[in-house]
């Protein structure tokens, strides 16, 4: 007669003999250990390493800085004036960037000024090898943040069935009283159609007093 704890001491040595076979399989198989630093990682195109500038795209509107849910982003800016390009014109103003700094410290690299930028100034680089001795080293200038710039990976291209853009399409509209339409061919004469007149149904005769 087989009792419970017979059945127990045979049935682990398939199990044994199993994870003695996977052992040996995955010792024979060739190692796939990347080397690094000696190798560089390959990295997915859509990977969150380290937020670079565009300065001449930054016009200081603060929309990263009050959106960013960290307090991370510094931005120092000062008004300068532009002189009026034609005789009598109006003169304008313009900010002019002095300081764009982000702590990465303390940013969580959720993307969000990214998002929010109006002018595409910040853009997401894989570059990740950043590491400091010093927390305080982190705090990165608009000059560091701008060196990244040539490692941002270029947009996917569009798809060729998609919709032109619209900036693409309001610099390809015709002007106006050119008489011409996106392909250069002229523009059918308008129908006039005449008015109809309706009589005015007249007022009934009034009896004199």
């Amino acid at each position: 007669m087989v009792t419970a704890d017979d059945r127990g001491r045979t049935g682990g040595l398939p199990g044994v003999l199993k994870g003695l076979a996977t052992t040996a399989r995955t010792a024979l198989r060739p190692t796939h250990t990347a080397e690094y630093p000696d190798v560089a990682p390959s990295l997915p195109p859509r990977s969150r390493g380290v937020i670079a500038l565009l300065e001449e795209n930054c016009t200081s509107c603060m929309l990263c800085a009050r959106e960013c849910p960290d307090w991370c982003i510094f931005i120092d800016s000062h008004k300068e004036t532009i002189p009026a390009p034609t005789p009598g014109g109006r003169e304008r103003q313009r900010n002019v960037l002095d300081r764009f700094a982000i702590d990465f410290s303390l940013c969580m690299y959720c993307g969000i000024c990214i998002e929010v930028c109006p002018f595409d100034a910040l853009h997401w680089s894989p570059q990740f090898e950043y590491a400091e001795t010093d927390i305080r080293d982190l705090l990165h200038e608009k000059e560091r943040l701008g060196a990244w710039m040539p490692t941002v990976p270029p947009p996917p291209a569009l798809d060729e069935r998609s919709a032109e853009p619209a900036e693409v399409a309001a610099a390809n509209r015709p002007a106006r009283g050119t008489g011409l339409v996106g392909g250069g061919a002229a523009r059918p004469p308008r129908t006039v159609r005449p008015k109809v007149v309706r009589e005015q149904p007249s007022a009934p005769p009034q009896d004199d007093p």
